[in-house]
């Protein structure tokens, strides 16, 4: 029978929710429990795909295409398990969802209401497209209080009277401050929170206490007197030096052994942590250092690019040493020369994007990598920005330019109008809405024989994620390639040109995909494993 365990968050947001639901499911998993993640976001957008990556964080996309919040990226990096469309929903598709369903007359004329219809279409997103896993982790997104999220708490309580409290458990993250001026840790805060849960008529199992210290026997037992807990179900989420090492906590902790004790489960086997023990190590004590250059637009808030820092973390564990990472605004290279600043850096990254602002600025970067021969990693829009690069300086077609930013004489970047998916064809127009509608989840890819990919990957198939509505032409492929721009990886029917790199450059690569969307920390991304080995030898040795 599969057990449900909600996560919910109180006090202020950001307290790691998803960070913590990943984690449990980790330690879950090490005493051989199968496991799924689920994220419910109270927010009235359909998805996150048409906001702003400031706001919200970057988008991420699953294998089969949908558009989700970033703390899946959390739950597939922690458990190996691949998220799906339906495990993340929002407001905005429920509503659409009942809507629709009033709409056609499935309610037979009744007044559609939030109770039944709304908190209905949660539980059964909840509880449905499941394959017998031991665990469903259910993360409720926002903080308890928020109007937005009532309908959420609403229907995870009536779960608990659907389902039985046997086969439901509430965690509750909640903060837990130190005020130096007192010397104390302040327990009202959580008392708080609490309170408010329980008006909603949820009363929690285990809180998960977010603080900077063990917390003391006589707090702790405050904590559960006012609570209603057990205090042994008062555990203290500790800020650590590396997200890696979240579940050495809990399990030090003994958050999972609590949760077996609460269903009554012995383990299927002894937790073996040694895997997580080996990653922290290798984090904490590495080998050496590089710097990597981040040219990006989005740095007001860095969760934007959270699975690429992700990514070049596990690309220095692969190599044993420390990746530091040099934020850099690409608008600064269209006022000042690129060498000024990269210079000090071992290689240069140009992540994903939208729009015409700073893609001057990214250019640049991929002109000082290409001739000073740095290591360079350009990811989708960082690669289109190589690709317009070589266009104007090396094939001399001065009017290179993408549709993105308006009309243009030589589209070198351009809309995609078509492609297919599963077998079939897809259609796009310049009008179209935005969202969803970009070429998004995983796709097939062919690399060329005797290229640099080639050998990183070792395949010639390769299935990568995709999230982007413009594409390199590949009418400009021969001119481009005459120029020293070499096509590596195209799509199946050789239309959709996937990946570029120059055959005499120490490494230089772009590509269309987001390979940072797949990289596991036990798992690290080839290419970013070779990225980072490569600006390791280029800090020893130079070119």
């Amino acid at each position: 029978m599969t057990r449900f365990i909600f996560i919910t968050g109180g006090v202020v947001s950001s307290l790691g929710k998803g960070l913590s639901s990943a984690s449990l499911a980790a330690l879950l998993q090490s005493r051989g429990f199968s496991v799924r993640l689920r994220k419910l976001d109270p927010y009235i957008n359909v998805d996150p795909g048409t906001m702003s990556p400031t706001q919200h964080g970057e988008v991420y996309v699953t294998d089969d295409g949908a558009e989700t919040d970033l703390d899946l990226g959390h739950y597939e990096r922690f458990t190996g398990v691949s998220s799906k469309q339906s495990d993340n929903v929002t407001t905005g598709q429920i509503y659409s969802q009942v809507i629709t369903k009033e709409r056609r007359g499935d309610y037979l004329g009744a007044t559609v209401q939030v109770i039944p219809h709304v908190t209905n279409a949660l539980k059964e997103f909840i509880t449905k497209d499941l394959n017998g896993e031991d665990f469903v982790l259910c993360e409720i997104g926002g903080t308890v209080g928020d109007i937005e999220s009532l309908p959420f708490l609403e229907a995870v309580r009536q779960l608990r009277n659907d389902l039985g409290e046997k086969n439901t458990l509430f965690i509750h993250l909640t903060l837990l401050p130190y005020i130096p001026t007192s010397g104390e840790l302040k327990t009202k805060p959580t008392q708080h929170s609490v309170k408010e849960l329980l008006s909603v008529g949820i009363q929690p199992d285990i809180l998960l206490c977010r603080c900077d210290r063990v917390i003391p026997k006589e707090e702790r037992d405050k904590i559960a007197l006012f609570c209603n807990i057990d205090s042994r179900d008062v555990i203290a989420a500790l800020d650590v030096n590396t997200i890696y090492q979240v579940p050495l906590t809990f399990a030090a902790a003994k958050l999972d052994e609590r949760v077996c004790s609460f269903f009554k489960l012995k383990n299927k086997k002894k937790p073996n942590l040694s895997k997580w023990k080996k990653i922290v190590r290798r984090i904490s004590k590495p080998k050496g250092e590089v710097v990597i250059g981040v040219v990006g637009k989005y740095l007001d808030l860095i969760d934007s690019y959270k699975s690429l820092v992700e990514a070049l973390t596990h690309g220095g564990i692969a190599n044993a040493v420390k990746v530091r990472i040099e934020w850099i605004e690409s608008e600064i290279f269209e006022k000042r020369n690129p060498w000024r600043t990269l210079k000090n850096t071992h290689g240069i990254l140009v992540p994903g994007g939208f729009g015409e602002r700073g893609a001057e600025g990214k250019m640049q970067a991929a002109r000082y990598a290409r001739e000073k021969k740095f290591p360079y990693f350009g990811i989708c829009f960082g690669m289109q920005m190589a690709v317009l690069e070589a266009a104007k300086n090396l094939a001399d077609i001065k009017n290179a330019s993408s549709t993105e930013f308006g009309s243009c004489k030589d589209p070198v970047i351009g809309l995609m109008t078509e492609w297919l998916q599963d077998g079939n064809l897809q259609k796009r127009q310049e009008g179209d809405d935005k969202g969803g509608t970009m070429r998004l989840g995983s796709y097939e890819c062919l690399l060329s024989n005797g290229s640099l990919v080639r050998k990183i990957y070792k395949s010639r198939r390769i299935f990568e994620r995709h999230r982007h509505r413009y594409e390199v032409n590949i009418k400009y492929r021969e001119i481009l390639e005459g120029s020293g721009l070499h096509f590596s990886g195209l799509s199946p029917d050789g239309i959709l040109p996937e990946i570029v790199e120059y055959a005499h450059h120490p490494w230089f690569v772009g590509v269309q995909f987001h390979p940072e969307l797949k990289s596991r920390p036990f798992d690290p991304h080839p290419l970013f494993t070779s990225f980072i080995k490569a600006a390791n030898n280029h800090s020893k040795f130079g070119y």
